[in-house]
């Protein structure tokens, strides 16, 4: 259970619910509720269609019933089938209801006024799955991967939250946090004879674990960029000047029409965007404005929202004409792109159609856009650039910038403890620097943790989740 946390608020102790599915028409909508409460309330409202008249609240765990929602005034509202997960045996580790209806948002509004009515009270962002973590259903870490794997739009996005979820980073953590726990004591416990000038903890032991704990750490931060990338896709953008195919380029990769082609310069005066995934890994491709002096007003604003585009990309495809480019302007595009202190790649396009020293350099991706020629090679390259591969099963892959944010501290305190050791500091401030390390870790998996930090991440979910 997290520390630093009021659990008493009767906030936590009274019965939620919330609409579960999306919002809109649908075949069937599911509707939530958690709490003591739960089951009690939905009788009340819930005419069983068979002869079996047995309360919900005497039926067994994880059964489904088929009947009736009844308002006060005996009109039926919708039938619908009603699955119970009494406690402890939910997601919350609380009695649950799961209502299905029609999906009717008219009847989702009926039946869920109907529960308000009568005390219930609707559910805040997250909710669920704070109560689940307050209640010991699992830690922080793994609480934050049920958004992330809701999120999820890619495999490789799938498989790392689907990993945390189940608690593999948790583990990590926790084998982490229990070995310097175990020399801490021996620290304090020297603390408590400080006149007696003794030493419980073996310094060349603590030494070599927190050197094994850094590197461990840097392991795990040093996959953060990774993990971004699988979380947050990888914008890029399209620059070049006018006509060196940049939306034919952009229709290549996504298989479809989706900018205009023409051979009249400063045709693309806005930016077009669209998504591709490439072995597990979305890339966010927005075709821009060429580059180039203009005096059209219009086209001028298209140029500066490229430039704009640019410096917010993660990665950039420098694309120009082959044959209407010489070295001197590739290379004086690259110091460009190199000043702004971006992931580049420098494409030359039409290929097909000429013969140039350009086609032998080894900084340059070769292509036709116009006929397919050298995309392989192309996606490769991006892959590559963007540092993004597939995250094997069962790997440790941190996609959460908290997360990095308390291993970087972590770390820095390890640091301090080493230096603390290396210069034969007195155990206080070793102690102290420990503690340090011991909370940032703490913070991960919300075995130290706040009422605003909560607040925080929870209110980052959806409603009903």
């Amino acid at each position: 259970m997290p520390t630093n946390y009021l659990l008493k608020s009767p906030m936590l102790n009274d019965t939620i619910i919330a609409l579960a599915t999306p919002q809109g028409v649908g075949a069937i909508a599911v509707i939530r509720l958690s709490g003591e409460e739960a089951i009690a309330v939905t009788d009340r409202f819930f005419q069983k269609a068979d002869k079996n008249k047995t309360p919900l609240a005497l039926q067994k765990t994880h059964t489904v019933h088929f009947g009736s929602i009844v308002a006060t005034d005996g009109e039926i509202i919708d039938e619908v089938l009603v699955t119970l997960f009494v406690a402890p045996h939910s997601f919350t580790k609380e009695n649950v209801v799961e209502i299905s209806c029609h999906g009717s948002p008219f009847i989702v509004e009926r039946i869920v006024r109907l529960f308000l009515e009568a005390g219930v009270r609707l559910a805040k962002p997250g909710e669920f799955t704070q109560r689940a973590f307050l209640n010991g259903r699992f830690d922080l870490a793994q609480a934050e991967a049920v958004a992330d794997l809701i999120a999820a739009d890619t495999d490789s996005a799938r498989r790392s939250a689907l990993h945390q979820m189940r608690g593999g980073f948790s583990k990590e953590i926790k084998k982490l946090r229990e070995e310097l726990i175990n020399f801490a004591s021996l620290i304090e416990l020297e603390l408590d004879f400080g006149e007696e000038d003794v030493e419980f903890a073996d310094r060349d032991r603590l030494v070599h674990l927190v050197e094994q704990i850094m590197s461990f750490l840097e392991r795990l931060m040093q996959s953060f960029s990774l993990g971004n990338v699988l979380k947050n896709g990888v914008p890029t953008v399209i620059a070049g000047k006018p006509n060196a195919g940049k939306s034919t380029l952009l229709n290549a990769l996504l298989n479809e029409e989706k900018a205009i082609v023409s051979e009249i310069p400063g045709t693309t005066r806005d930016f077009i965007e669209d998504t591709l995934t490439i072995e597990g890994i979305n890339f966010r491709f927005i075709d821009t404005a060429g580059l180039r002096q203009t005096d059209d007003r219009i086209e001028a604003l298209g140029i500066a929202r490229t430039r704009e585009k640019m410096a917010q990309a993660a990665l950039i495809i420098y694309l120009f004409d082959i044959a209407e480019t010489s070295i001197s302007e590739v290379e004086a595009a690259a110091k460009e792109l190199q000043q702004m202190g971006k992931n580049y790649l420098l494409v030359g396009n039409k290929v097909d159609k000429v013969t140039s020293d350009l086609l032998h350099h080894p900084d340059i991706i070769r292509i036709s856009a116009a006929q397919n020629i050298g995309l392989d090679e192309l996606k490769a390259a991006l892959l590559k650039a963007a540092n993004a591969r597939p995250v094997a099963v069962g790997e440790t892959v941190v996609t959460n910038l908290r997360h990095y944010e308390a291993l970087s501290k972590a770390h820095r305190a390890l640091a301090d403890v080493l230096t603390g050791l290396q210069s034969h500091v007195t155990a206080d401030f070793v102690a102290i620097d420990i503690r340090h390390a011991l909370r940032a870790l703490g913070e991960i998996t919300g075995e130290i943790t706040t009422e605003d930090l909560l607040g925080n991440i929870f209110s980052k979910f959806c409603i009903g989740k």
